[in-house]
């Protein structure tokens, strides 16, 4: 009698999570125009250029907005938290609890960040989402990285016009009710969804890593997570939260430690809000029990780039740097703040430094220093298999016998690691999912600079990774530029790294000198530790990829 009422118990859980899902609060917000960036003096669909700090003025309500000079733009995305199954190296099918995008996921599929515009990000799709899109559409691919996809939406998946809004449809009279969803007027679109779409797209739909966030600095993010419940253990009605781990934030209310701000349950969506402020490579994971959610996947990285991308091609970087110390937020008075973010460089030649044609920069240097060709994000993670293999069958999980087997690099092992083009792996909805869709090879121009995005997010492992051939530069160690308060630079050349979890550096692999590294040669970046070269008991996996030279 008891399996019975266990049996039965088991099934009305399973009916209740669609349910549940349905009868839910899923909303988006991507606005065009805020206080802070007004769309009447700058259109937040583009990065404008930067040539000053902004220009405030005390409004009539008492507070600064900008007046004339407006730096920075307007991003958003959206992501489903849930569960999902990966692929490792060797074949295994690995459960995990994760993050999925819902927004953004033509340029995820491509190997980018989907963080979007508003104009991208406010479109309505043109057709009827099916389960494990973009993986199910095929015949076409795109970006650094093709891959065979036909599709090409980046909009805020389930975004319709709300039917309640105003103002009335100017063609049919109706409230925002049209034909066509896309000719419905700008207004009608209030963050309303259709949450049939985003239970379609998003259930099982986990990545790992996390769907990527890349901003700009001066950007306003508008971050939207919509719990989506884990089809796999519907015994767990398990909140989630977005903590973007050494993010400089003001406001603990958007920090993501539910003890301190909030969490969100499944059926709801909630909107973190952002302001960047400083450059640099960071991360993010969710905060509900910690170990638990980073060992089964929820992690994922961030990272801002600096206002120095923005300066005009051959105006000098340093008099950028100097006009930067206007605006407060990233201010560099070493006289009165010893821990400011970006001291001017050391030097006169230092002035001299113009914004070169092509290629960025990581951080806000103001003599040149870091500027790369290329730029990779490489996330360390592991997997026990054994802790996630519990977690799938209701079972109790052991957190002081947790070891990884698993070691990964943006969520593969060898020799998956250089296969181009997202993963796919066949869910229990009977779907096929990109749930692996970063690579990590690595290829460099001839003649040119990759910066290496490295963060570690494994939850028992130190984790060392070693560049045979091409010294890496170590320039950034926890989203700050190795610089003192003179100005000197403390870059460093090594041929291996070593990270703990919740730690991250900026790495330049320098291969401009054609004759140590022609066109066609292959290097490879890989962890010495002997042990984590491997996909559970199989040799010759792990933690290693390659860099090509182009």
């Amino acid at each position: 009698m008891k399996k019975l009422y266990q049996a039965v118990l088991f099934l009305l859980l399973c009916c209740l999570a669609p349910l549940v899902a349905n009868a839910q609060s899923f909303r988006v917000q991507c606005p065009t125009s805020t206080i802070t960036h007004p769309s009447s003096l700058h259109d937040n669909n583009s990065e404008p250029a930067y040539t000053a700090p902004t220009t405030f003025t005390t409004g009539s309500a008492g507070y600064l907005t900008p007046t004339a000079n407006v730096n920075g733009a307007i991003k958003c995305q959206q992501i489903g938290g849930g569960d999902g199954l990966s692929t490792m190296g060797d074949g295994t099918q690995i459960y995990m609890f994760s993050f999925g995008p819902l927004s953004g996921l033509a340029d995820i599929a491509n190997g980018l960040p989907g963080t979007e515009s508003p104009n991208a990000f406010n479109s309505v799709y043109p057709g009827t989402f099916l389960p494990g899109d973009p993986a199910t559409t095929v015949n076409a691919g795109s970006g650094p990285n093709p891959v065979p996809i036909a599709f090409t939406y980046n909009g805020a998946v389930g975004l319709v016009p709300d039917p309640n809004a105003l103002p009335i449809d100017p063609v049919t009279g109706n409230p925002c009710v049209v034909s066509n969803p896309n000719s419905a007027p700008a207004g009608c679109f209030t963050g309303h969804v259709d949450p049939r779409a985003i239970i379609d797209v998003g259930v099982m739909n986990g990545n790992i890593p996390a769907p990527l966030v890349a901003i700009d600095e001066d950007d306003e993010l508008f971050y939207t997570l919509t719990n989506v419940g884990m089809i796999m253990r519907p015994d767990l009605f398990e909140q989630h939260t977005v903590h973007f781990h050494g993010y400089p934030n003001a406001s603990t209310f958007y920090d993501g430690v539910p003890d301190a701000s909030v969490a969100i349950n499944i059926g709801g969506s909630f909107t973190y809000y952002y302001l960047a402020p400083d450059a640099g490579t960071y991360f993010w994971h969710c905060h509900i029990t910690p170990p638990e959610h980073l060992q089964m996947g929820m992690v994922g990285q961030l990272y801002v780039r600096p206002r120095q991308n923005r300066v005009p091609a051959g105006a000098s970087l340093y008099d950028a740097l100097v006009a930067q110390q206007g605006d407060n937020r990233t201010k560099c008075d070493s006289t009165q703040d010893i821990l400011c973010s970006n001291p001017l460089p050391f030097g006169a030649s230092a002035a001299s430094a113009p914004r070169a044609a092509t290629g960025n920069y990581a951080y806000n240097d103001g003599d040149g220093s870091t500027h790369y060709d290329v730029e990779y994000p490489l996330q360390i993670h592991g997997f026990d298999p054994n802790f996630h293999f519990v977690g799938m069958t209701f079972n109790p999980e052991e957190f002081s016998d947790m070891k990884d087997k698993y070691f990964l690099l943006n969520g593969r092992s060898y020799p998956d690691t250089v296969t181009p083009g997202p993963l796919a792996t066949q869910a229990t909805d009977g779907k096929m999912h990109f749930a692996q869709p970063l690579p990590s090879i690595i290829n460099i121009p001839a003649g040119g600079r990759a910066l290496l995005r490295i963060s570690d997010l494994d939850v028992t492992e130190y984790q060392t990774l070693a560049s045979l051939g091409i010294p890496m530069t170590v320039i950034g160690f926890n989203a700050k530029l190795l610089r003192d308060q003179a100005g000197n630079n403390l870059y460093f050349n090594t041929n291996s790294v070593t990270l703990g979890g919740g730690e991250s550096l900026d790495v330049i692999l320098d291969a401009s000198d054609t004759t140590k590294y022609p066109s066609g040669s292959v290097f490879y970046l890989y962890t010495p530790n002997l042990d984590h070269l491997s996909n559970d008991a199989e040799n010759f996996g792990g933690l290693m990829t390659e860099v090509h030279i182009n």
